[in-house]
Formats: structure tokens, C-alpha cells, sequence
């Protein structure tokens, strides 16, 4: 069993418009809504890959119950802890270049071309962002997490560790549940706690270029997380394609071709391809995680990837 991690839980909400007028009135062509948060794309891939996972993370108010409807609806299995702050909303706008919502809508049109793109801008597409802080959560609430997740961390085979920290939670809180003896743990993280996560001792920290260079600007960001005590780096590099630094060597995932669409959640399906078989040599690894975030990339909406796109490119991705 997987187990995904997920403490700053969200209701995301995508809007498709063809272009945005920041000035102006915009008209949504489609929009999705559903239970996310990075931990929670990264399980929905793997359910779809016919993994068992287990999805645990903090909720509350409104907005949380919301998120465990969906959740239920999905048919993934869901060990949460409730809190008295009610959970985020995050709004994703995505630009998809087609027609205007006035004329006759046509169905989104995945490329078959493909890079695990993880910027906001691929191609002639756009994609902007808004993501909300998340609740203020309390060191009890902090506390009962912990003895859950002791539990569930007994249990699984893997553990995956990704997303923001909401407000109230210590930056070394990663690092922290990576040091509970359990399953081995991969941590995607950004800023602080990903400064923090190799004190844990982590499997696989997952960067980022630009998350790596914010946290270590000077640059050789990988090999310092490695000698704090990650046992191997995997950055990705959204149309450059995956470096991991591991103790067997450096190895390098070139893509062959470049996809369009929407990039959010594209490194949520890269995770998820590194979390399926770690007993895997690190190219399958690799060329796996790279194939599940152009997939990912083809897809309108977090937590998806178009499976076409999958089996096209998994075979073309050259691993040096």
C-alpha cells in the first residue's frame, strides 16, 4: 500500500477559458472541481494505475467536507484528521487557445506530444495559479496527526510526503514525519521544508529546478540534500527532462518532444512514477516518472493523464 500525505488538503477549481482578458469580462468554458492538494493528484494517478493507496492529510469546515465527499465519490480510501479551521481553495485558470465559450464547445484535444512540462507557460498555453495559505492548525491537531500517521506509516510500503505547509506547522514538520521509523518516504516539497527534508532521512527528495535554486542558490542544491541526508534527488526540469542524483550515480531523463496543456499536476504524476517500485533500477525509474508527467501535462485537470499520451512517449525517453 501507498501512502500519500497531503496536510494542506484543497478544493481545487479549474477554469478552460480560450484566453483571459485581465481587464475585462471572461467567459468559462469548463470547470472542474474537485478534492486535491498534491498528495491527493499523486494518489489519484496511482488508484488509476491500479495501486492500493491510502490518502491522509488534515480537513475541516465547509470546504473539507467537500473535499471528503469527493474523495468518497472517487473511490479513494481516506484516513483524515479533522480540524476546526476550514480548508483552502485553490483556483487554477487555464488558457486553452480554442474557440469562445459562445460558440459550439469541442472536446479538449490532448496532444501526442509530450514533456513533463511543470512551468506555468507550455507551448502557446497558459496557466495561472492562485493558490490559497490554507487553515491555522493547532500544535493538539498537530499532535493527533502525528499519532495517526505513526499508524498508517507502520502499514505501507511507501510513503509520499508532497504540498505546502498550512499555518501553524513547523517547516521541519516533513523531515520530522521522514524520521518515524515506517515504509521508506518520498518528500516534494518547496522552500524551507524542503531545506529541512533530508534531516529525516528521506528515500527520494523531488525539487523542482526553480524550487531547487530558490532554496539552494548557489547552486550544487542536489548533492547538498544528499550529503544532509536525502538518499537520492530527482529534479525535475520541466522540457529539459529529470535529473537524479542517487548513491548508484547520476542519471539523466531526456525527453523527445514537447507536449501542450495544462502542466498542474504533471509533478504529482512524476511522484507517483517514483513511488510505484522502488525495488526498480533507477533509468525504468526515471523513464516511467518523465512518461507519467508528459501524460499528466495532456490532461485538463489535476490528478489525470492521458494514457495514449503515456504508452507514446515511455519508450522514447533516453536515460544517460
Amino acid at each position: 500500500m501507498i501512502l500519500t500525505v497531503t496536510l494542506n488538503m484543497a478544493l481545487d477549481v479549474t477554469y478552460e477559458v480560450p484566453a483571459v482578458d485581465w481587464d475585462g469580462v471572461n467567459r468559462v468554458g469548463a470547470v472542474h472541481r474537485r478534492a486535491g492538494g498534491k498528495g491527493v493528484n499523486v494518489a489519484r494517478v496511482l488508484a488509476a494505475l491500479g495501486h492500493e493507496v491510502l490518502v491522509t492529510g488534515l480537513v475541516g469546515g465547509p470546504t473539507g467536507r467537500a473535499i471528503e465527499e469527493d474523495l468518497e465519490s472517487a473511490g479513494l480510501r481516506g484516513e483524515l484528521c479533522g480540524i476546526a479551521g476550514d480548508s483552502r481553495t485553490t483556483l487554477a485558470i487555464c488558457e486553452t487557445g480554442g474557440p469562445s465559450p459562445d460558440a459550439t464547445p469541442a472536446p479538449y484535444p490532448p496532444s501526442r506530444q509530450g514533456t513533463p512540462a511543470q512551468h506555468e507557460r507550455v507551448g502557446s498555453r497558459r496557466t495561472a495559479l492562485f493558490n490559497e495559505p490554507g487553515p491555522q492548525v493547532t500544535a493538539a491537531e498537530l499532535a493527533g496527526f502525528v499519532r495517526r500517521y505513526t499508524s498508517l506509516a507502520s502499514d505501507a510500503d511507501v510513503v509520499v510526503i508532497s504540498g505546502s505547509l498550512p499555518r501553524g506547522v513547523p517547516a521541519d514538520f516533513y523531515a520530522t514525519l521522514a524520521g518515524i521509523p515506517g515504509a521508506p518516504v518520498i518528500v516534494d516539497a518547496d522552500g524551507e521544508p524542503l531545506r529541512h527534508a533530508p534531516k529525516g532521512r528521506p528515500a527520494v527528495v523531488k525539487p523542482n529546478a526553480e524550487e531547487l535554486a530558490r532554496a539552494f542558490p548557489g547552486g550544487q542544491g542536489a548533492e547538498e540534500l544528499r550529503s544532509q541526508g536525502a538518499e537520492a534527488v530527482v529534479v525535475s526540469m520541466g522540457a529539459d527532462g529529470l535529473l537524479a542524483v542517487t548513491g548508484e550515480g547520476t542519471f539523466r531523463a531526456r525527453m523527445p518532444y514537447t507536449v501542450e496543456g495544462n502542466p498542474t499536476g504533471a509533478g504529482d504524476a512524476l511522484v507517483a512514477g517514483l513511488a510505484m517500485d522502488l525495488a526498480q533500477s533507477w533509468p525504468d525509474r526515471l523513464r516511467r516518472a518523465a512518461a507519467l508527467g508528459a501524460a499528466a501535462v495532456a490532461a485538463p485537470v489535476a490528478g489525470e493523464f492521458d494514457r495514449d499520451v503515456y504508452a507514446a512517449i515511455h519508450p522514447q525517453i533516453v536515460i544517460t
